[in-house]
């Protein structure tokens, strides 16, 4: 297994670090140019000079692009910054003047994250590269890769009985064996960007582009034993959004959009829904983040109500 060591911005760390313990983090670039490892891979947060050294460390979750708006409004403080205004300019510092409300940064949400108090760092590679930039890839299963994958670890298990990030069934304090990529829990703020870029920042059902109206709908409630994953998602304008959590519309196992007749039944109206009846919604062009057909059963048969016949 392969692990990512990021350089990684004090003032990000440090901020965070006095927030924890923490669900989830954006460890954001300030323009989208992609990250390439499969979710699972263990995050390293490496210091940069004149620190030198890894502060800490979660598990990669998902890369979305994301405007900072939606990036805020996803996550907030676990951003690294107090405000939106101290976020944006933060972006607009480091690239360079290509901000502005079109510009895209990347999202390199990270689960689980640890961070360390400044006598547990964990000394840096000793083969780092000065002229590393922005991170590089360690075998974890040897050498400098695997030092630092258990000293982590073992930072983390001091931290907490059990570290969430490792597989629960072995003791983190051990001495360990062939490192496994485990599978991330996704947070709330990493399920909205990721439904969000799944659909292609549109609704769903009705085509709308507006990201202000649009929101990242559970399929299966979280409250009722639903997940973050994507699977669980579907990207809605807000309106049908609080109509598909009411039981007033649904979207059937082979996604075709269908309205209640309780809609005009109770409200005697509805008629913008209802000539929506039978569409089928735009998908996901991936495979892996296009809506359970078993979640969507569970909606059709425990959330819409069909009304009288």
């Amino acid at each position: 297994m392969r692990g990512y060591i990021a350089t990684t911005d004090h003032d990000w760390f440090t901020f965070l670090r006095a927030r924890q313990p923490l669900e989830e983090v954006n460890f954001w670039q300030p323009s989208a140019h992609g990250f390439n490892a499969p979710p699972g891979t263990p995050f390293f947060f490496k210091l940069k000079a004149p620190h030198n050294a890894i502060g800490g460390f979660g598990i990669f979750a998902r890369y979305e692009a994301a405007t900072p708006r939606l990036a805020w409004d996803a996550f907030g403080e676990k951003n690294g910054a107090v405000t939106f205004d101290a976020m944006a300019t933060r972006v607009g510092r480091y690239a360079r003047g290509t901000g502005g409300p079109a510009h895209r940064i990347g999202c390199i949400m990270v689960a689980t994250p640890w961070f360390f108090a400044d006598g547990d760092w964990v000394e840096q590679p000793r083969d780092w590269r000065p002229n590393i930039v922005s991170g590089s890839g360690y075998d974890l299963q040897q050498g400098e890769g695997r030092r630092i994958w258990e000293a982590c670890r073992e930072r983390a298990a001091r931290m907490a009985p059990v570290a969430a990030v490792v597989n629960a069934s072995e003791p983190v304090a051990e001495r360990f064996g062939q490192p496994q990529l485990v599978r991330p829990r996704l947070g709330q703020g990493t399920f909205r960007v990721a439904v969000t870029g799944a659909y292609g920042g549109a609704c769903a059902v009705s085509g709308e582009h507006s990201l202000p109206v649009l929101e990242a709908a559970h399929i299966r409630p979280y409250g009722a034993d639903g997940s973050h994953d994507v699977a669980n998602g579907l990207l809605l304008r807000a309106d049908i959004h609080r109509l598909f959590d009411t039981g007033y519309v649904t979207v059937t196992p082979d996604h075709r959009f269908v309205v209640s007749r309780r809609l005009a039944e109770e409200w005697e109206n509805g008629k913008a829904y209802y000539s929506m009846e039978g569409r089928t919604i735009k998908l996901p062009p991936r495979v892996a983040d296009r809506p359970d057909a078993e979640l969507l059963r569970w909606h059709n048969d425990n959330v819409f109500e069909q009304g009288a016949a």
